[in-house]
């Protein structure tokens, strides 16, 4: 009776996910939502957005959802409104056009996607190489001699049309670059554990660490001029919120820019002050949403403990339950299977066992376009992927491992297949299932910090503005819940396992 009420419950909690996806969408279609990329400059002109539009729409910021294939994926699947970019992106990575156009271009080619550019904010974010000033290269067409040099460039820009490939083969640069995230670039630059680092034109660390920006003198880079890239649907909908955000349009310098940068990376102010502080100066009245606390630098515990603390739970703690659920739903019967079928075995254990070596952050890029949004629904399946192994290959143990007395007894009695499966096999293998069903939660809470890569929360959020400031409270704020968390459900499934083995040892007590 345990096992079918076990079992019934979690059929029910996946039954439910349909009807929550749905409410969320409904949910969704009301409210303005504004994405960002993973980088200082991008999360804080979300914020400017966010707080601009919020008198007079209901809005939610989505941060740090990854590069720009991830931003653009959620904007054409709806999932965001708008996000701030950069012509020079635009024209180049997304439209893939080799030479600079026009907005009015641009626009003509995106309109049938049903997206559009507007409100030029006011400065130029162009990408650029930097080194330490006293390395004595002033021009990028230096570098070509320079074959010793150590290049550490962002993962994007290795990978961009306007990136490192179209720099080396205009520069004849034949050094080898590493990945390396933009976060943390400056710090290694500082300790010379590498040479030269992509940056933006308006990122603080340049003044901070005394770089020399070297100069495109075969004027490789083109403008990035930050605009905003958005539904065109969005205008209509949010007219009010829309008519706001495009007194934007001119206001932010670079000198501004870069000022923000720097308090948030130098001064560790959070983005949401930054912005407010901004706004406050800068934008008409009525602009700024909320009050917002003073400025300083917060501490570990202020991070640990801020007003986010109960959002991320909820979100950490739904996204593990609901995937291992659908794990077990999927995966008990696939180790019954294994368990029944010799023949399968190796394929469903094989299977399985492949699945999980894909790439965490590679198997939610692939779910995107293949799911047509971001969020909740590409990281269940993720998760769901990775909580299969522990649970298939338990269950098939565990059946195995069922005494053959116990099976040729069920027999005597005239159980039939289905009948032993359920009242016997099952029942005695439940301990071992339960030990699958445990790792597979604690290794879920670990993994489900990637969501918040692609937009679907949890304490990851925290670990990837952490890195994007190369900030370690921030990064410990989200890793201490996590570790936390799991370290409480690896409690409550090792008292519900001996509460289980109990039961099991009554069961087997002989009379």
């Amino acid at each position: 009776m345990a096992l079918r009420r076990w079992l019934a419950g979690l059929v029910a909690l996946c039954a439910a996910v349909p009807a929550m996806v749905a409410a969320s969408a409904t949910a969704a279609s009301e409210t303005l939502h504004v994405g960002s990329k993973r980088f200082t400059e991008s999360y804080i002109l979300g914020e400017v957005l966010t707080q601009t539009a919020a008198p007079h729409a209901k809005v939610e910021h989505l941060q740090g959802l990854g590069n720009t294939a991830i931003v653009l994926a959620a904007l054409q699947a709806g999932r965001i409104d708008v996000y701030p970019e950069y012509v020079g992106t635009i024209d180049a990575e997304i439209l893939k056009h080799r030479q600079p156009a026009s907005l009015e271009q641009i626009n003509a080619e995106l309109k049938p996607m049903g997206l559009g550019v507007a409100v030029p904010l006011g400065f130029n974010n162009t990408y650029a190489l930097a080194m330490r000033g006293a390395d004595g290269v002033h021009k990028l067409s230096e570098l070509a001699a320079r074959e010793q040099l150590r290049f550490g460039l962002s993962h994007e820009f290795i990978g961009r049309a306007d990136g490192w490939p179209g720099l080396a083969a205009r520069y004849g640069l034949t050094q080898r670059p590493q990945g390396l995230d933009h976060g943390i670039a400056y710090e290694a630059l500082q300790q010379k554990q590498v040479d030269v680092i992509d940056i933006y034109s308006t990122d603080a660390k340049i003044r901070q660490y005394g770089l020399r920006v070297l100069d495109d003198d075969k004027a490789y880079f083109p403008r990035y001029d930050a605009v905003l890239l958005y539904r065109l649907d969005a205008a209509r909908r949010f007219p009010a919120a829309w008519q706001a955000i495009g007194r934007l349009q001119g206001r932010i310098s670079a000198d501004d820019m870069i000022a923000m940068n720097a308090a948030a990376e130098i001064d560790g102010q959070r983005f949401s002050r930054i912005a407010h502080d901004w706004l406050a100066k800068h934008a008409p009245a009525g602009a700024v949403a909320a009050a917002q606390p003073a400025a300083g630098r917060d501490g570990l515990m202020a991070k640990l403990f801020d007003q986010n603390l109960g959002r991320l739970t909820r979100q950490h703690i739904t996204l593990v339950l609901l995937a291992v659920a659908i794990a077990c739903v999927v995966g008990v019967p696939l180790g019954v299977l294994a368990a029944c079928l010799p023949r399968l075995r190796q394929v469903v254990l094989g299977l399985t066992g492949v699945l999980q070596t894909v790439p965490s952050l590679a198997l939610l890029a692939l779910m995107i376009p293949l799911l047509g949004m971001i969020g909740t629904a590409p990281a269940l399946v993720a998760l769901v992927v990775y909580a299969l192994l522990p649970i298939v290959r338990n269950t098939c143990t565990g059946l195995l491992q069922v005494p053959s007395g116990m099976k040729l007894a069920a027999q005597a009695l005239g159980l039939r297949p289905m009948q032993r499966l359920r009242h016997v096999e099952l029942p005695m293998a439940l301990p071992v299932i339960l030990a699958g069903v445990k790792t597979a939660a604690v290794m879920s809470v670990g993994t489900a910090t990637i969501a918040a890569f692609i937009g679907a929360g949890g304490y990851g959020e925290r670990i990837t503005i952490g890195l994007a400031l190369n900030d370690n409270d921030m990064l410990l704020a989200g890793a201490i819940p996590a570790a936390l968390l799991a370290v409480v459900t690896q409690g409550l499934f090792e008292l519900l396992e001996k509460a289980m083995t109990n039961r099991h040892q009554l069961y087997v007590k002989p009379m």
